[in-house]
């Protein structure tokens, strides 16, 4: 029997088609546009080609940056993927304490970007904030103004107290997806907890591990609020990531031509590494 294709279904996607091209492809465009151009003022623009992604790339500003948002991004994911998994192996399965454990770990992902980088900053301040005052009352010479050890502590702290909760969901949400049999058979078995973990719960989470690396590689590598809110991206340049050095080239020094080219190889580098992440874990899958 032959399936009957209904080609009226398109209609009733292309509402949303016509959104993503308003909202997605058409600035997108535009950047592409302002990448290969330069203008002296006045509305004109002439020819410029392939210059501003040169001087991208020949740029020690750019690349600089691009440190900084590697060892960061490193940094975030070796300390936000174990502790999230450790947070969701404790957390009880049953009872009343489940939804008292989601709420609270739900509850840091509500909070808009800006404001959670508002509350590091007074949180963070030697003379009125509760970190910096008890910090500097027990004798550290803590100052995230000054001091750029400081300055990455407390937004690496941050980001941790933000985010660890969404890798928390989803390993918790892998794990209550295990069946009770497994465990049982284990026990039965006699097996040690680690075993429990790297022969049952581990290869059971492999799935929503590699969405929790994904979204917070991307995340992590695309982040601006916070760390702008609370550093500006100094003391210096310490914590000028490439979303902050983006902003001032475009907004600061208005050079629109060489703001497009660095957001164009920006999202080329996102996408490059988030295709390699993915297709490691996913072939890492396969072999187990």
């Amino acid at each position: 029997m032959e399936r009957t294709w209904n080609n009226k279904a398109w209609f009733m996607v292309l509402p949303v088609l016509l959104l993503v091209a308003f909202s997605a492809i058409i600035p997108l465009m535009t950047v592409v546009n302002y990448s290969v151009q330069d203008t002296f003022g006045n509305n004109v623009f002439f020819w410029a080609g392939a210059d501003w992604f040169e001087e991208i790339l020949h740029s020690d500003r750019f690349w600089e940056a691009m440190g900084r948002n590697l060892v960061f991004s490193a940094i975030i994911l070796v300390i936000e993927i174990p502790l999230g998994i450790f947070i969701a192996l404790n957390m009880p399965k049953k009872g009343w304490g489940v939804p008292v454990c989601l709420v609270l770990m739900a509850l840091p992902l509500l909070i808009p970007w800006n404001v959670v980088g508002t509350i590091w900053q007074v949180f963070g301040r030697v003379d009125i904030g509760l970190l910096g005052y008890t910090l500097r009352a027990l004798g550290f010479d803590y100052n995230y103004v000054n001091d750029p050890f400081d300055a990455w502590i407390t937004v690496i702290v941050m980001d941790v107290w933000h985010w660890t909760s969404l890798v928390v969901l989803l390993c918790y949400a892998g794990l209550v997806s295990i069946p009770d049999a497994y465990y049982q058979a284990a026990k039965i078995d006699g097996a040690s907890r680690w075993a429990i973990f790297r022969y049952i719960q581990l290869p059971k989470m492999n799935r929503v591990l590699l969405i929790a690396v994904l979204l917070r590689f991307m995340d992590s590598f695309m982040i601006y609020t916070e760390p702008f809110v609370v550093t500006g991206g100094g003391p210096g340049n310490t914590t000028t990531f490439l979303s902050i050095d983006l902003v001032k080239l475009a907004i600061g020094e208005f050079n629109l031509g060489e703001a497009a080219a660095m957001s164009i190889v920006y999202f080329l580098i996102i996408m490059l590494l988030s295709w390699v992440f993915y297709t490691v874990m996913t072939a890492y899958d396969a072999e187990r």
